[in-house]
């Protein structure tokens, strides 16, 4: 994979070279870099897919702390503001708040696909041109898909707060499904999808 290049060449080339890397299994997020002019895992991307050179530099359009590593604290700020966290009005269970399989196919995906597998690598956001652009102001593929995996999951009672927060006309709206993100993302997760059935949720309460 890239990333044993990386790590061959930080041990035995050149000691400064900086990225994050944590699982090695595309599981963690860490790892994420354009490679090939493709955002991706450098933990799951075979340099067998690259025909000649290949070439690494860090996710676009993010302010670089050192060489392969973005600063995140943006990102992780607007994740932050969408308060990912389950809202209940009920009392806490003794155990664990129970849903339907249909309900947990919602988050999951039947395929496995479901927003609830975001790992927050943030290669969709970055591969967005509106987020370029208006990344002050619009959230962003990777924090609206975790936005609806909270506005979908039938255990949370804040789904009007939230859909409040989102009502915007940069937050969410500026989005114009060109499909960069899903194109891209290292899960095969689909967050224009998901996108879209926040907008539908924004007219439906109309």
């Amino acid at each position: 994979m890239v990333l044993d290049a990386l790590i061959y060449i930080k041990d035995n080339v050149d000691s400064t070279l900086t990225f994050r890397r944590s699982c090695r299994e595309g599981i963690c997020g860490s790892c994420a870099m354009n490679i090939d002019g493709t955002n991706t895992l450098a933990c799951t991307k075979d340099i067998a897919d690259v025909k000649g050179a290949i070439k690494v530099t860090p996710l676009p359009h993010m302010p670089v702390v050192k060489d392969l590593v973005p600063d995140l604290n943006h990102v992780y700020a607007q994740y932050t503001s969408i308060e990912p966290w389950l809202k209940s009005d009920t009392p806490a269970p003794n155990r664990e708040r129970l849903q339907s399989a249909e309900d947990a196919t919602i988050l999951n995906g039947a395929d496995g696909h479901g927003p609830a597998g975001c790992i927050l690598c943030f290669c969709c956001s970055t591969s967005c041109p509106s987020y370029w652009w208006n990344g002050d102001r619009f959230m962003g593929p990777a924090v609206l898909l975790q936005a609806y995996r909270w506005i979908a999951d039938s255990r949370d009672d804040a789904t009007g707060e939230r859909l409040d927060q989102l009502e915007d006309p940069f937050r969410l709206y500026r989005c114009h499904t060109i499909m960069n993100c899903t194109n891209t993302c290292p899960k095969g997760l689909n967050p224009a999808k998901a996108i879209a059935e926040i907008k539908k949720m924004m007219v439906a309460r109309r």
